[in-house]
């Protein structure tokens, strides 16, 4: 194995939908149930919190204490910073990079892209450079080598917000590699949360599944969306920018 840890960049200043990193669904946050999502991955060995020195992101801290979870503290608006000192700081060789926007992330699409990185000869792997995921799976896998060259050479501010964009952008520097899914092609769906609209839909998929099976997964969220299709109507439309 190469040391695989998934780094969950965390805060609460978000400006669509503030807090919402924290707002519960069927008593469990959206980071608890990324956490736990994450947990459920075969070939990820750690989890680590990357949040803020921020004081309204006390919180995510004292939400990482409680189940005993790393975490390391950085910039706000230099996540590729942020993300570059936590692997520093926990001696991280390779990082899955979530978010707690996806709260419905399938361990199973995250174990199939990292095995790719796994098994090939890559720098980069993930299931969004050419979208066939819904929106909401989205994975993406690099090792520190590569991190740390982003770090050094990024010098736009939207390639250190987004942590990985200085890397896909210059497949003649890294060796990239996209998954696809087998199949129909559901990257039309959205599953993410960014608005109230998202979470309410996030919300109504955890009604109908979580009880069935604490961690369901992509082809039960389909299957329940053709079962119910006037679910998608609830976030439809909204703009991923």
């Amino acid at each position: 194995m190469k040391n695989i840890s998934a780094i969950i960049q965390a805060r609460l200043a978000s400006t669509r939908l503030p807090r919402k990193t924290l707002m519960t669904i069927e008593g469990e946050s959206l980071l608890g149930h990324l956490v736990k999502r994450v947990k459920d991955c075969k070939l990820v060995d750690d989890i680590i919190i990357a949040t803020t020195t921020k004081e309204h992101d006390d919180d995510i801290v004292k939400f990482a204490k409680s189940i005993n979870l790393k975490f390391y503290r950085g910039s706000e608006e230099d996540v590729l910073d942020r993300f570059y000192k936590t692997a520093i700081k926990y001696n991280v060789k390779s990082i899955v990079r979530v978010t707690p926007d996806c709260p419905l992330l399938d361990p199973k699409v995250a174990d199939l892209v990292v095995s790719h990185y796994v098994e090939g000869n890559y720098d980069y792997v993930s299931n969004v450079l050419s979208r066939t995921y819904p929106d909401g799976l989205d994975t993406e896998v690099f090792s520190f080598q590569t991190l740390e060259k982003a770090w050094k050479e990024a010098k736009l501010p939207s390639e250190r917000e987004h942590v990985t964009p200085y890397i896909y952008k210059h497949p003649e520097l890294f060796r990239l590699f996209n998954v696809k899914k087998d199949g129909e092609d559901l990257s039309w769906m959205r599953w993410t949360v960014d608005t109230a609209k998202d979470f309410q839909f996030v919300n109504k998929i955890f009604s109908k599944l979580y009880h069935r099976n604490k961690i369901f997964h992509m082809e039960e969220v389909v299957r329940l969306l053709k079962e119910s299709p006037e679910l998608m109507e609830i976030n439809r439309g909204i703009s991923t920018t």
